[in-house]
């Protein structure tokens, strides 16, 4: 049997190798002759900014962006960043440069590149309370009744496994009906972090959730304990007509808060920072300083025992997110401090991936894509010390709906024999594109009962079609739109009209530098009315708006933007908001626990040393 597979697989090499050479000669009937299902390896990083590889940009930081760059601090103007590996796709592939993300955060972000849908569609996106899930041990999720593209590649024969961050919630209802779990939406295999990395999740570096909570709680506290040492007061005077069980209620209440404020000393990370293998967990808390070793492990060793294919393997980086944990032999290897550090490692481990697939003939079989979910973390700083993205011309950033610098990302495909070598791609493409493209060359068929926003983009990659299908993209914030992009193909302008952007902080030229992110409504926004207009074909970094005495096209652009809103708002349908207070609070019950909670601990990985140290 083994035999037979091996030659099966030498068979589908040749097809390949004989299907790469016929590209040059007719590319169009080469299209037809395709039958078999190519492979899939998508690399999604967590906060990278577009200017932080060399393809788009860091490589010509002496000419180009030099002088923008000398008022950046963070980013020095003699020794660029180093991604060798990424880079390599764009060579050996093609580049999208106007590549938009459907949110400028990563849980509805990641929601939308799953399942070709607006977040807002699936109830993914935020309501004002909160934008993200926040806790392992909430709710809130992606719905059951949505369909991922990695359903449909595993319905149409697909090995399908995802390795890293998931953050699209794990129960609904007891702590183990795992309802928004991987292996829930298409995944056979899933080994990572079912939340996010975060700040909390390593002892050395200062806590993000905790601090913010501590406060919140202790106040809490506070108030209820007031309430209580009152309301006795009142009943062992008689003023108030109080029973002792409605008073030793609400004490039990204010000592419920006063748990969770201690909790928030420690038990955070015990409670968030965990690793799973499919439904076991297998580090509660997580040790973040092999992390990236045990994933790249985890990747390599899906590849190999999938190689004969098909197969589509997900790698959701915990790169470059905060605290920026890297391994021991990239600490100083950038020039750009340690956020240059986790870039340069992360590129590292690309470079392993593609590696594995020359190694194992599967180069021309396997489509490969790179993209991040949003934009870099402006905000993000310890002291003087820039810990976020780098946007290049791009204004604004993670979180930030509207301007480019949130939403704007990379986005690389490789497939070779398949793709053209070295081609770039002007056109607006959005990470919802990759459901129906993947469907496509899967040979499946993407829901008809739903709106799917995205769009095929085989015929844009390929060069058989010279423009891209969106007309309109709407940029929500949340569940406010703050802006509306469009695409006139006949005269090659790309409009947006911003109806509302964050309030910067004087201190910071593109950021909210005085809160962990810049808001979606409220005090912390400006609105306009007209809405503010720039031309992304002739001034990228939205620095220029125009008004009708420089742009005679300005209202009758507004317009048509206008008419293109009101027919996109008629498409939505009211769903149940998954990140609604009652779905992302944190919740004793839901709570993934590896022994006893609350003391919930272990490590089923610590006797794997030695297979570790081989990466």
């Amino acid at each position: 049997m083994k035999e037979v597979m091996q030659r099966v697989a030498h068979s589908r090499r040749y097809i390949c190798l004989f299907l790469s050479l016929n590209l040059f000669l007719n590319p169009f009937e080469l299209q037809a002759l395709v039958s078999y299902k190519p492979s899939i390896v998508i690399f999604l990083a967590d906060d990278l900014g577009i200017g932080d590889i060399g393809c788009y940009g860091n490589n010509t930081i002496r000419s180009k962006w030099h002088t923008w760059l000398s008022f950046y601090p963070y980013y020095p103007t003699n020794n660029p960043v180093r991604t060798p590996n990424i880079d390599r796709l764009a060579k050996e592939g093609v580049k999208l440069t106007q590549h938009i993300a459907a949110a400028p955060l990563c849980t509805p972000s990641r929601a939308a590149f799953l399942t070709g849908r607006y977040p807002i569609r699936s109830g993914m996106a935020g309501t004002g309370h909160s934008r993200v899930l926040q806790w392992v041990a909430s709710s809130g999720g992606l719905p059951t009744n949505e369909t991922t593209f990695a359903k449909i590649l595993q319905k149409q024969g697909y090995a399908t496994g995802l390795i890293g961050k998931w953050h699209q919630g794990v129960n609904c209802q007891s702590r183990n009906d795992h309802c928004h779990h991987p292996l829930n939406h298409g995944f056979d295999y899933f080994y990572g972090m079912p939340l996010s990395l975060m700040g909390d999740c390593q002892i050395t570096q200062p806590p993000e959730k905790a601090m913010s909570l501590r406060t919140k709680l202790w106040s809490y506290t506070q108030m209820i304990a007031l309430a209580v040492l009152t309301l006795i007061a009142a009943k062992l005077t008689h003023l108030v007509p109080l029973s002792w069980k409605t008073i030793f209620l609400l004490a039990l209440f204010g000592f419920s808060f006063f748990i969770f404020w201690f909790s928030s000393f420690g038990f955070i990370r015990y409670w968030d920072c965990i690793v799973m293998r499919n439904h076991e967990i297998t580090e509660q808390p997580m040790n973040v300083e092999r992390a990236a070793p045990l994933m790249l492990r985890e990747a390599i060793s899906f590849i190999e025992r999938n190689k004969q294919g098909p197969f589509f393997l997900f790698v959701s980086f915990l790169h470059v997110h905060t605290p920026l944990v890297t391994t021991k032999k990239f600490i100083g290897k950038s020039s750009h401090g340690l956020y240059g550090d986790n870039v340069e490692e992360m590129d590292w481990m690309v470079g392993r991936i593609l590696d594995t697939l020359d190694k194992e003939h599967l180069k021309n079989s396997t489509l490969t894509y790179f993209t991040s979910d949003h934009g870099g973390h402006l905000e993000a700083q310890e002291g003087n010390a820039q810990r976020g993205g780098w946007n290049g011309i791009y204004k604004g950033g993670k979180a930030m709906a509207g301007w480019e610098g949130g939403i704007r990302v990379p986005g690389l495909f490789r497939w070779t024999g398949m793709l053209p070598e070295g081609k770039v791609i002007p056109e607006p493409t959005s990470l919802m594109d990759i459901y129906p493209t993947m469907v496509h060359l899967a040979g499946g068929t993407v829901p008809q009962e739903r709106v799917i926003d995205g769009r095929d983009l085989m015929p844009l990659l390929q060069g058989s079609v010279e423009h891209s299908e969106h007309e309109f993209m709407f940029h929500y914030c949340g569940m406010h739109l703050h802006a509306t992009r469009w695409y006139q193909k006949d005269s090659g302008n790309t409009w947006k009209a911003h109806y509302m952007t964050p309030v910067f902080h004087p201190e910071g030229a593109s950021g909210c530098y005085k809160t962990r992110f810049c808001p979606c409504s409220g005090e912390g926004v400006r609105h306009h009315n007209p809405p503010l207009l720039f031309d992304l074909s002739k001034d990228p970094s939205e620095a220029m708006p125009l008004s009708p005495d420089t742009e005679p096209l300005f209202q009758a652009v507004l317009k048509s933007i206008d008419r293109a809103v009101e027919e996109h708002r008629r498409t939505l349908r009211p769903v149940p908001q998954q990140l609604s207070l009652d779905n992302t609070i944190w919740k004793p019950w839901l709570q993934p626990c590896c022994g006893t909670f609350p003391f919930c601990s272990c490590d089923k990985e610590k006797d794997d040393i030695e297979n570790r140290q081989q990466f």
